[in-house]
């Protein structure tokens, strides 16, 4: 009988010491997942989305309708792993609650964010009051150094009834250089050059050695020379 009673003490040491351990980075870990779904609720409060305008040919968004990978910072707080579209006929942001439910975000709220379309990362910022051309919003930061490029992203609606639809979207894009403090509208390389008259020669140069082609169809072909611009103004 004691030879029973020592056995079955002994499975039952054995049997503590091989169970799985439910303190240390087990418990960290699902204390993490729990901070992240807190702090994340803070995002949800803004305003349920609905799609009025299913009616029409296109879309309202930026890239795509899908929801794109991205991060943002929402009131000082950074968000990763995300999931977010941008409206930009009404300059808005959402993202996806649940299967069910999407939710705009609270603009007032959004410092910057960033999407992610076919492996490329771009980066927006939330410019408030009339900061830029007398605009507010987001804008995609092309480059910030001594001087910035921006790029601001729009749709419009036509209206064209038919059977099967209300009309569609048109699509444009400004830029906005910021030289010295001012902001300016620009569509071509010229323009950068009317405004640069006395580097004019270096910065031609410039793209000629390196085999530039500027072109408002690829905005980030602006950034070197705007880069250069900086180099041989400070």
């Amino acid at each position: 009988m004691k030879g029973i009673i020592v056995l079955f003490a002994s499975l039952l040491t054995v049997s503590a010491l091989s169970a799985p351990c439910t303190t240390g980075s087990s418990v960290l870990s699902s204390l993490s997942v729990q901070d992240t779904l807190k702090e994340r609720q803070i995002l949800y409060n803004g305003i349920l989305w609905t799609n009025k305008y299913h009616k029409f040919d296109g879309n309202q968004y930026l890239f795509s309708d899908i929801f794109l990978p991205g991060s943002l910072s929402f009131n000082d707080h950074i968000f990763r792993n995300l999931e977010l579209r941008y409206d930009i006929l009404s300059d808005e942001i959402m993202t996806p609650k649940n299967v069910d439910v999407i939710v705009q975000l609270n603009k007032e709220m959004v410092d910057s964010f960033t999407l992610v379309f076919e492996n490329k990362e771009y980066r927006f910022r939330n410019f408030s009051g009339d900061s830029l051309l007398g605009s507010s919003g987001y804008f995609n930061v092309l480059y910030e150094g001594k001087s910035a490029l921006y790029a601001k992203y729009e749709k419009s609606i036509a209206t064209v009834i038919k059977d099967n639809s209300n009309g569609y979207f048109n699509q444009t894009m400004d830029m906005i250089l910021v030289l010295d403090g001012k902001d300016y509208k620009i569509n071509r390389l010229k323009d950068i050059m009317n405004l640069v008259p006395g580097e004019n020669g270096q910065i031609r140069n410039f793209i000629r050695e390196k085999r530039l082609k500027v072109s408002i169809k690829h905005p980030d072909s602006f950034v070197p020379v705007i880069r250069y611009y900086d180099s041989l103004k400070y």
